[in-house]
């Protein structure tokens, strides 16, 4: 007969058996703003995706983290964890299940290797900014379905990314069924529809593998949650399929330090959701993220309401980029133009526009304060469009986007919009002066600048990409112009 003590030493040794075979694994050192994944072996039985609930706590001197993980299939658990400070970390799991509770580790946290700047957050109010104090301007494009592509195209996506001017991808995690896009998948997010309940780790291993590529690249990944262009009834899953879709994606992604939230494209054409599902689902990305990404919404007709707490900053639809200094006064947060149309020449007003207008859009927004998106739509005999599926860049208003990009970067840090200019401009007062004429041509100017400061002058041509200088200039006085539309002027203040 079993004694009490023979019992105990049963139980501990079947408890470290089970320990034993769910041991946690994962790098000893990892750097600033990487990720760590602790990994773990438990139960395959009923639905892990449902039944099983893991997390851990990261502790660094007196602070803690609290991360969820997530069921990665074929017994495989993870919690992923981005350190963002230097030094020891320790973490102890928690769980429903007692093979995957009470597991503990350490690593260590290296400083940041070259290229690896941080997250991007809100700095200076109406900007945005590196974690290490690196400024960051947004020059997006839109490629909504590149990752529910063939490999093959994907690959020619970041191929063309590798040239191409942009630092923000928006991109959508559940495929789209629209236009010059009604194709079937390879890999579903979700197995089970309309059950909504057994996610599907092989499509969300290649969403990871193409966010790693990404921010690679330098290109931040703005995920989109939810969109109206559905075939499969992931627009209409159910508040709880909601919220477990949420969490699920915020457990595997939020780590990775180029991921933004837009938790919808065109919100208000999601028909049979009510306002009050996309404030809660704000809440959720605010109660899962421990990293607090950058939070938007996008909208078609009706504007979501910016100003609340919980959107950190305004994504546009549309071209009133004059409004952009009354919205960054209102909403106090950086205003982006996500969608201003599309260069290209499908037969639909919003994929029509010529690169010249194009590029008349990122100027203008950028002068009036704000930021702008890209997106092209030329015909392609396999509907391969760049707006949707990715690809090849065919249009011309890229270079010139780069162009411009390089000339913001060379700027002084947090331009602000002149009040009442004549035309629009955004400065650092008493150091950086930028105009853009738009659609008039003026041959001459006349401009006030602070007295008893050199400015030098340049006067730039935004399609041509050539800057001439124009001379040296303090207080009021009147330049020659070319006399030609969209032209900028810019003046610096001399050393």
């Amino acid at each position: 007969m079993m004694t009490r003590r023979d019992i105990l030493a049963a139980a501990v040794a079947a408890a470290q058996g089970v320990r034993l075979r769910a041991q946690a694994t994962g790098p000893r050192t990892v750097e600033r703003w990487g990720v760590y994944d602790v990994n773990l072996s438990g139960p395959t039985g009923g639905n892990p995706f449902v039944d099983v609930r893991i997390s851990a706590e990261f502790r660094h001197e007196h602070r803690t983290v609290e991360v969820d993980g997530f069921y990665d299939g074929n017994g495989s658990y993870k919690v992923r964890f981005s350190p963002d400070m230097v030094g020891e970390w320790s973490y102890t799991t928690r769980s429903n299940r007692q093979e995957l509770a009470g597991h503990t580790g350490t690593f260590t946290c290296s400083a940041a290797a070259s290229g690896n700047h941080g997250p991007v957050s809100v700095r200076d109010t109406s900007h945005f900014g590196f974690a290490d104090g690196t400024p960051y301007a947004p020059f997006g494009t839109t490629c909504y379905a590149w990752t529910h592509q063939p490999p093959e195209l994907q690959d020619e996506t970041l191929r063309t990314l590798r040239t191409a001017p942009f630092n923000k991808m928006r991109m959508c995690i559940f495929p789209k069924w629209y236009e010059y896009n009604r194709d079937e998948p390879r890999l579903q997010p979700i197995l089970d529809r309309p059950g909504f309940t057994r996610y599907n780790p092989e499509y969300w291993r290649n969403l990871e593998f193409r966010v790693l590529q990404l921010q690679a690249l330098g290109i931040e990944a703005d995920l989109i949650l939810f969109h109206p262009y559905d075939h499969w009834g992931y627009a209409l899953m159910g508040a709880e399929a909601d919220e477990r879709y949420l969490r699920y994606t915020v457990a595997r992604m939020a780590a990775y330090r180029n991921v933004w939230w837009s938790v919808a494209n065109e919100w208000d054409l999601v028909k049979g959701k009510i306002r009050a599902e996309w404030d809660r689902y704000f809440e959720i990305l605010q109660e899962a993220d421990p990293y607090s990404r950058l939070r938007s919404i996008h909208h078609s007709r009706v504007m979501y309401d910016h100003g609340r707490s919980w959107v950190t900053h305004a994504s546009i639809q549309g071209d009133q980029f004059e409004r952009t200094p009354e919205w960054r006064e209102t909403w106090r947060k950086p205003v982006v133009f996500d969608e201003c149309k599309y260069e290209g020449n499908i037969p639909k007003r919003w994929g029509d526009i010529s690169a010249q207008e194009m590029a008349r859009r990122f100027w203008l927004g950028t002068a009036y304060g704000g930021y702008v998106g890209h997106g092209e739509t030329y015909l392609d005999p396999h509907d391969i469009l760049w707006w949707s599926k990715g690809g090849v860049l065919k249009g011309q208003s890229p270079a010139r986007i780069a162009f411009l990009r390089k000339i913001v970067e060379a700027a002084p840090l947090a331009l602000s919009p002149l009040t009442n200019p004549y035309y629009p401009a955004v400065a650092s007062a008493g150091e950086y002066y930028l105009y853009y004429t738009d659609y008039h041509q003026p041959a001459e100017f006349t401009l006030e600048l602070p007295a008893g400061i050199q400015f030098a002058a340049d006067i730039i041509d935004p399609w041509e990409m050539t800057i001439t200088p124009a001379g040296t200039y303090s207080g009021k006085f009147t330049m020659k112009l070319p006399g030609r539309p969209y032209t900028a002027v810019r003046f610096r203040k001399t050393a």
